[in-house]
């Protein structure tokens, strides 16, 4: 019925564990509700769109509040989190709930959503340089897919909401391609980490491509993709999140605040015209 290839990056991981806690650097001052609110808030993220929406604040509204923000960008999807777990950072910006329901699941880890500090949702996509649109994919087509647990279920559903495959019924934010009860066209899938999929266009006939991935690869979910997730009800929105109990660390209440102000929802709205939606 189908044939997939998994590549994963274990030096990805190990680095992420390792080494690349040593590179983050120290937060500033212990987080928690004692925190010294004068202190500066490290914050890790993803480049874009988060890098990008934390600097706007750090720039134009941190000062205000008197926050003292510091931005640490990050390519993958692992440090982020180890390095808020570990407290070498403060808060992270890069993730959705099921990301992180997985990463706590499988890490023995205890990171939380600051509440109310969802901030924006990154439509995902699917994108191809061989069909204009998904019907026109040919029997034994090959498709690139996040490989990690949650955007790989998520690529998988997009895919069956289009018709092109049908999922094991209550596989919910965990399905993979073994979970493909009906594949008529006899899809063959190409497992990635989510940051190499814009690369593999070349090599694939389509590919389903995260949003910050699509952006930093100059695609546009509004314009480019062939298919792209509907933003109504879509539990992927991202949010900040910390390691749980410093969730009323001040610093983090302000930027929480300022994340989902009028000002920041004006800047997306400008900035990435439909590539990136916000969520409040």
């Amino acid at each position: 019925m189908r044939n997939t290839t998994k590549i994963t990056t274990a030096v990805l991981a190990a680095g992420a564990l390792t080494l690349g806690l040593s590179a983050c650097g120290s937060e500033k001052s212990p987080a928690g509700a004692g925190a010294d609110s004068d202190a500066v808030l490290t914050v890790a993220a993803t480049p874009t769109p988060q890098g990008e929406i934390l600097t706007y604040v750090k720039d134009n509204l941190a000062k205000k509040e008197g926050l003292k923000l510091e931005v640490k960008e990050f390519t993958d999807y692992v440090t982020p989190n180890t390095a808020v777990q570990q407290g070498e950072i403060g808060a992270n910006y890069f993730q959705h709930k099921p990301y992180l329901d997985d990463f706590n699941k499988k890490n023995g880890t205890d990171i939380v959503a600051v509440p109310g500090s969802t901030v924006h949702l990154e439509p995902l996509g699917v994108y191809s340089k061989n069909v204009k649109k998904l019907t026109d994919l040919k029997d034994g087509a090959s498709i690139a897919l996040p490989n990690d647990t949650t955007n790989e279920a998520r690529a998988l559903k997009l895919l069956a909401d289009n018709g092109l495959i049908k999922l094991k019924d209550g596989v919910g934010f965990e399905a993979t391609p073994k979970d493909i009860v009906d594949n008529p066209k006899n899809l063959q899938f190409k497992e990635l980490e989510a940051a190499i999929v814009p690369r593999s266009l070349q090599d694939v006939d389509a590919a389903v491509i995260n949003g910050n991935y699509a952006i930093e690869a100059k695609l546009s979910p509004a314009k480019d993709a062939i298919a792209a997730e509907s933003a109504q009800n879509n539990p992927y929105g991202n949010f900040l999140a910390v390691k749980k109990g410093n969730e009323d660390d001040p610093r983090v209440k302000k930027l929480a605040k300022l994340l989902t102000s009028p000002e920041v929802k004006k800047f997306i709205e400008d900035k990435y015209d439909g590539a990136v939606v916000p969520a409040f």
